[in-house]
């Protein structure tokens, strides 16, 4: 192999592996969230898999749909879920729904407050602040949205 043909396969080999679009297959994303500043109970448990690119664009499969409790309220997961991640924040969200009182409602951005310990998710125009300390287990999915003993609809 000449000189300049090697020095062009390894300036290759390089960026390859620079480019990645996805972190190591055994990186379970509930493991890579609080490196953005975020709890691991945004997500339910249920994620299939996942890829998230070098400008924090993600797409996550779900096994199936899903339904799960958080802070109160009742949300529900698509099975794809995309959006952008960067520190502290989500944007640009879909596949995620929340139930407020009888509507369900798409949840389109997350972002951390770190002074207030809070979590602000917006809801279209609106938007509520939970205490970040509720999502730091990762809820459980089920199949469908059933109500609990206590009000989840607040």
């Amino acid at each position: 192999m000449s000189p300049q043909i090697s020095t062009i396969f390894i300036f290759f080999l390089f960026f390859f592996s620079r480019s990645q679009s996805s972190p190591s297959p055994n990186t379970d994303i509930h493991d890579l969230l609080p490196q953005y500043g975020l709890p691991k109970g945004i997500l339910p448990d249920d994620v299939a898999s996942y890829s998230l690119s070098p400008d924090g664009l993600f797409r996550l499969k779900l096994r199936a749909p899903c339904y799960v409790h958080i802070a109160g309220h009742l949300v529900f997961y698509d099975v794809d879920v995309t959006g952008k991640l960067t520190d502290g924040s989500v944007s640009g969200v879909s596949g995620i729904q929340a139930k407020k009182l009888f509507l369900w409602l798409p949840v389109t951005g997350i972002k951390v407050h770190r002074d207030s310990g809070t979590l602000e998710f917006f809801v279209g125009a609106l938007s509520e602040e939970l205490p970040a300390d509720e999502f730091q287990d990762v809820p459980k999915c089920s199949p469908r949205g059933l109500r609990s003993s206590r009000v989840l609809d607040q």
